[in-house]
């Protein structure tokens, strides 16, 4: 520890690299070139990751969404091409026959059913938004947030079949004043009026609604647009600990027993296991990183390799000033701290600056696309213990590569040295 604080130590150490400047400049640029690498595509990986966690923040990941399509296959005396449409019954029966299902909500949409888009009108303000019939299972999957003051759409409100919404902000930005709160305010839908109970919060990102949406309660959708018991889709919450993907296959071929579908029939029971896309693209930016992981380590360690093979020539080179310093007294122990102390210098200093350099970029990348929201691409940065690993693994590395030229300077016998010419 005291060799490192000697300030003879280190004019030796700047005295070697300034006689081989050019050389150990280009030996650090591997090391150097190798965190680069390493500290771009982690941060890069890492971006991806937060931005498909802010597309999927909206909703829960283990999400399933399934809607009835046409027929592929003629079955039990029904044709091909028939067109199989979904009941709000169809709920309670795969609550009771799917292992597995958390949370179901039946949802309709305008513009299905013949519906048309919603046609809003407060005062002299007017705006076409969707609207949504829901039930309040909804938000227990789509993890919207509904601001302080308000509420979402309850089982009494189904049940009495009122005559409440939940509007989105732009909603509220457009039919209401910047300082009035629109919680307890009446909006006209299709020349009927709505009390708002609730401004949901839009996520930028999560591509599974519009700041526009307007949700009400499904019987009060039902009576208004005359849809029955037709659902336009569902949308399922599988429990944490199982199996999404056979969930949704139990979900399908339960929907194609109740509507008599032939079991291989691929296209009459549609739909996505959002929790399936999560998992590959999660499994994707993890990929990435390891990939990083692994260039980044066998770049640097390239580096590392050309620093030893420097402080080796470095050695040679210095074969009669060793000599002169063991003739002087100089122990084995301080020889070999002395290089090793070089190497681990210009490693961790090679090291340093790849990171400043990636850091940068990261920089750059970030401040160009932090206002992107039709990708999920956010705020690339790398954890603070992946740093701190990198920087340990620079010094154990320059250590352990230090040690060939340590010992071969050790090995220098004065006699001989002295007679190097």
């Amino acid at each position: 520890m005291k060799k490192i604080f000697d300030k003879d130590t280190w004019q030796e150490i700047f005295g070697s690299i300034q006689k081989n400047r050019t050389r150990t400049v280009i030996t650090m640029i591997g090391v150097l070139w190798g965190i680069f690498i390493y500290i771009a595509l982690a941060g890069s990986s890492k971006g991806l990751d937060n931005g498909f966690e802010r597309a999927f923040q909206s909703i829960a990941s283990n999400s399933i969404f399934v809607w009835g399509s046409y027929t592929e296959l003629p079955y039990a005396g029904f044709k091909a091409q028939r067109p199989i449409q979904l009941k709000l019954g169809d709920a309670e029966i795969l609550k009771k026959r799917v292992k597995g299902i958390k949370f179901i909500a039946p949802r309709n949409v305008t513009g299905v059913f013949g519906t048309v888009g919603g046609n809003i009108v407060r005062g002299n303000k007017t705006g076409t938004y969707s609207i949504y019939g829901e039930f309040p299972e909804y938000i227990k999957i789509a993890t919207s947030k509904i601001y302080d003051g308000g509420r979402f759409i309850n089982d009494k409100d189904i049940i009495e079949e009122r005559k409440v919404c939940v509007i989105g902000e732009r909603t509220q930005l457009e039919l209401f004043e910047d300082d009035e709160n629109p919680i307890g305010k009446f909006i006209s839908i299709n020349k009927i009026n709505f009390r708002v109970i609730g401004v949901h919060k839009f996520v930028q990102g999560g591509g599974f609604g519009d700041d526009g949406d307007i949700y009400i309660p499904f019987a009060t959708f039902k009576r208004i647009f005359n849809t029955g018991d037709r659902v336009n889709f569902f949308m399922i919450a599988a429990d944490e600990n199982i199996d999404g993907i056979q969930v949704e296959k139990d979900i399908k071929a339960t929907l194609k027993q109740i509507h008599k579908v032939d079991p291989d029939d691929e296209r009459a029971i549609a739909g996505f296991n959002l929790g399936e896309i999560f998992r590959k693209t999660m499994n994707f930016a993890s990929g990435l990183t390891f990939l990083s992981l692994i260039v980044g380590i066998a770049t640097i360690l390239a580096g590392v390799i050309g620093i030893g093979n420097i402080l080796l020539i470095s050695v040679k080179e210095r074969t009669k000033e060793i000599g002169i310093r063991r003739a002087l007294g100089a122990t084995p122990s301080e020889v070999r701290s002395q290089i090793i102390l070089e190497s681990v210098f210009l490693t961790v200093l090679s090291g340093l600056i790849g990171i400043i350099l990636g850091a940068l970029v990261l920089y750059g990348i970030n401040a160009a696309t932090e206002d992107m929201t039709d990708f999920p691409y956010t705020n690339p940065t790398v954890p603070i213990p992946y740093v701190l690993g990198a920087l340990f693994l620079m010094i154990v590395l320059g250590t352990l590569i230090g040690v060939i030229p340590a010992q071969k300077a050790v090995s220098i016998k004065p006699i001989e040295a002295l007679r190097e010419e």
